[in-house]
């Protein structure tokens, strides 16, 4: 699945609560039952997922559980809401 994404993605409050959390307060709200979506570009990805190799300047989601570990790398937001369907998670914020 393959979508070029033309606009610029919303920009985030820095002083949203969730910013604020360390990473323990943020796993402690749900360990792993709580998730986190966010677009970010292939650049950064090369830095959090190894052994795969993305396109630099293309914007992915990533979904990651409240401890960090990465569950879904897509290139759209339907796929990840249809990965989230069937999953038991509790979706902290949209980013």
């Amino acid at each position: 699945m393959y979508e070029k994404r033309s606009e610029q993605p919303e920009a985030v409050d820095p002083n949203h609560p969730l910013k604020m959390l360390t990473a323990a307060e943020f796993a402690a709200l749900g360990g792993d039952a709580v998730a986190f979506v966010r677009a970010i570009s292939g650049h950064e990805l090369d830095m959090i997922v190894q052994d795969v190799d993305f396109i630099a300047d293309e914007l992915y989601q990533l979904v990651m559980s409240a401890d960090g570990t990465p569950l879904l790398v897509t290139d759209t937001e339907d796929s990840v809401a249809e990965w989230l369907d069937d999953k038991n998670l509790g979706l902290v914020s949209v980013h």
